[in-house]
């Protein structure tokens, strides 16, 4: 039985897409089945997992609207060594569209049920808005992990997100939590970075992940590629780090 996750911030630009693909890579290197589903419209994660977008017969826009199962539109990222349900600039019009159907908010929840039982982990990649895509990712997730830079704005967003959280366990999704808090594009130099991490260790406790991702040009290059930098560059700083990601994901699942 897979363990969903959301990777999500309502803040833009924390590196959601960058952690969701190198996430599943890494996970993928360490043995576990992964599937990776893009929930954002502008389907960078499934362009940075190697798959084109443009040449997709079916998405997960197709899955919402229920035209077609996971396993009719799951696509395998071989360089990656995960699946991805992949998107495209359609699902913009899914948001339009499910207001006024049944089920709308669990109706992603129910296609990864049926296959569950092929994964390890499937991880989902939000857009940065609140919004009825997002809300189907945390219907349907056992929890959520947040990656956040240790500035003083992402403290702000991740307030807003806890509290969106708490009513979506409140009212939709009495499973969901929050795993955990991932540092990325961390630089030890700067000061601020250092108070604000050690403001969230404070006050979040064992919520924080002990990995922490450094600042690295072959990360930020490798979606030029259509690659993971995991695949990419796997001998960088970062894609070391999201390895060691991987691995410490494994263990605080295994002892939940």
């Amino acid at each position: 039985m897979a363990k969903v996750f959301c990777i999500a911030n309502q803040k833009g630009g924390v590196g959601k897409t960058t952690t969701t693909v190198n996430l599943a890579a890494g996970l993928a290197k360490v043995g576990q089945r992964v599937l990776m589903i893009d929930l954002d419209p502008q389907g960078n994660a499934t362009m940075g997992s190697g798959v084109d977008k443009r040449t997709l017969k079916l998405t997960v826009y197709d899955v919402l609207l229920e035209a077609a199962t996971i396993a009719e539109a799951r696509v395998s990222a071989d360089k990656c060594g995960y699946d991805v349900l992949g998107s495209s600039r359609e699902l913009t019009g899914a948001e339009v569209e499910l207001v006024a159907v049944e089920r709308r908010e669990t109706r992603l929840k129910q296609a990864i049920a049926a296959v569950s039982q092929e994964y390890d982990f499937v991880l989902i990649d939000c857009p940065p808005s609140l919004s009825m895509l997002t809300l189907n990712g945390l219907c349907a997730a056992n929890g959520v992990v947040v990656p956040m830079q240790c500035e003083y704005f992402a403290l702000e967003g991740l307030t807003d997100l806890v509290n969106t959280i708490k009513q979506v366990h409140a009212n939709l999704n009495r499973d969901l939590q929050i795993i955990g808090l991932l540092r990325v594009m961390f630089d030890p130099r700067i000061t601020l970075q250092q108070q604000v991490s050690e403001q969230l260790k404070n006050h979040f406790a064992d919520k924080v992940f002990n990995t922490v991702i450094p600042r690295n040009v072959r990360l930020a290059e490798a979606p030029s590629y259509g690659l993971p930098g995991v695949v990419f560059d796997a001998s960088a700083r970062g894609s070391v780090a999201y390895v060691a990601f991987a691995e410490e994901m494994v263990q605080r699942i295994t002892s939940m």
